[in-house]
């Protein structure tokens, strides 16, 4: 069998280089790049993206080896009817590590066609890093590259104001675009960069906040010999997700014609306040997610679907799910138990396998956006902590202790001040000590968790009954 390239693959189009894309993990290929790929089907668009590697370590090496191939595989319900599709994305021209391409990577900013920056770094990526410097090569923080690049481009361009970039965060954070916009205002002022530059960025790119919507399972580990065997090709770069997606983009009206996304059949809206929408997904779809994976994986069970049918595990989704976060929105009741049966279905879908481990990346960060707020509301509205999230908090808590789930090997994949904490705490042996260092933990959460009336005392409580007598011991106890 063929491995997948452009030689191998003549079928493959070629577009414009219009997108630089800060990240190339599974998420954004299965979405910003499957939705780029279908506007270019649906409208003259004519765009091609440049995926940027964030982290010193990654996988543009892998693109690069398949010219920026891979196929989809979408699955799922779509008008009561099963989906099963296969399709080959073609819109990535090429792929450029920083860390070893720096000047490569600043020529970007010289093409001249060149409009949109795109990105998804995880929580953690949209923060200031006060130790970058401009002559770094790259700068370590996604901002502080993202203005290496628009410093480069505002003098190639002598501050030609039809240069400037329209820019698209894909983080799941609240005003993303405000977060990283505040970010490179904050390097301009760190690097004392040219007020002519200030103003360049200021009035000619445009900052958008986004919400994306789509649950990817990534790479078809159980299935991916089948679909190489289907396409016809040696795939390493496959992909899987569900046919649902949602992308709002809160822009004006002149940003949908330059990309036109909802002019191609899709679920693309550009709207004054993506907050309602933002709301709803992250704590109606996001928070379970990001306690159901540990409490499921500590329980025996590997993907989301096994962790919703489990006669306990389910019930401890439900619990969390419409009776602790649905109660924290102001949404009207009947449209808030709509959306959450609809995630649950989603979460049920016979044909993905949405393993937990892939949610657990970065398990703290999301907690913090994802469930905190809502644990916060919880008490505020009911006088009482919501024992589902404190318990999912004590779950990846303990997954974070590594060790062995049988025979697979626990790597937590985090910050290593947040891994190194959980080690130092574990090393202890005792639950009430690793329930104060991690509330105590300012670094991680922005604040003293330990000032939550209850919350140390039931986080420890949960943490020692789970070490004592098991994970599945713990979610009875509260079912």
């Amino acid at each position: 069998m063929e491995r997948l390239n452009r030689t191998t693959a003549p079928q493959a189009k070629r577009y414009t280089e219009k997108v630089i894309q800060f990240g190339e993990g599974n998420f954004l290929r299965a979405f910003i790049e499957w939705i780029i790929w279908k506007t270019n089907q649906k409208t003259d668009f004519d765009g091609s993206v440049v995926v940027v590697q964030p982290i010193e370590k990654g996988m543009v090496s892998w693109l690069n080896e398949q010219d920026g191939l891979y196929h989809l595989n979408l699955q799922g319900l779509q008008n009561g009817e099963p989906v099963d599709s296969v399709d080959l994305i073609d819109v990535i021209s090429r792929g450029i590590n920083p860390y070893e391409e720096f000047d490569a990577y600043l020529k970007l900013a010289e093409q001249a066609e060149m409009r949109f920056v795109i990105s998804n770094t995880t929580e953690a990526g949209i923060a200031f890093d006060p130790s970058c410097k401009l002559d770094d090569a790259p700068a370590s923080s996604y901002p502080g590259k993202l203005t290496q690049l628009l410093y480069h481009r505002w003098e190639y361009f002598k501050g030609d104001k039809s240069k400037g970039f329209i820019i698209f965060p894909c983080e799941l954070i609240f005003e993303n675009g405000k977060h990283l916009k505040e970010c490179i205002r904050q390097y301009i002022d760190l690097w004392k960069l040219p007020e002519g530059f200030r103003a360049w960025f200021e009035e000619s790119c445009g900052v958008y906040s986004t919400l994306v919507d789509r649950i990817v399972p990534g790479y078809p580990r159980d299935t991916a010999a089948q679909l190489c065997e289907r396409v016809g090709y040696q795939d390493n770069l496959l992909d899987k997700a569900e046919i649902f997606h949602l992308w709002v983009i809160e822009a004006p009206k002149e940003v949908a014609t330059e990309f036109p996304a909802d002019k191609a059949g899709l679920n693309v809206l550009f709207v004054p306040s993506e907050a309602p929408y933002h709301e709803r997904k992250v704590t109606l779809l996001n928070g379970p997610h990001t306690v159901l994976s540990p409490v499921g994986y500590l329980c025996g069970l590997d993907t989301v679907k096994q962790c919703c049918e489990d006669p306990e595990v389910g019930q401890y989704v439900k619990k969390v799910m419409f009776d602790e976060l649905l109660p924290t929105l102001n949404l009207p009741k009947e449209e808030l138990e709509k959306f959450a049966a609809d995630v649950m279905e989603r979460f049920r879908n016979p044909f993905v396998k949405h393993f937990v481990t892939s949610i657990m990346l970065n398990s703290f960060p999301k907690f913090k956006t994802r469930d905190l707020p809502g644990l916060k509301t919880y008490l505020e509205r009911k006088g009482e902590l919501p024992v589902g999230l404190v318990l999912g908090l004590a779950a990846i808590c303990t997954y974070y202790k590594g060790g062995k789930r049988g025979d697979d090997e626990i790597v937590p994949n985090d910050d290593p001040k947040i891994t190194g904490l959980l080690q130092e705490l574990w090393a202890t042996e005792d639950p009430a000590k690793v329930a104060d260092g991690v509330l105590g933990a300012e670094f991680i959460w922005g604040e003293d968790l330990r000032a939550i009336p209850g919350l140390q005392r039931l986080l420890g409580k949960a943490l020692a009954l789970i070490h004592l007598e098991g994970m599945r011991s713990a979610v009875r106890a509260i079912i």
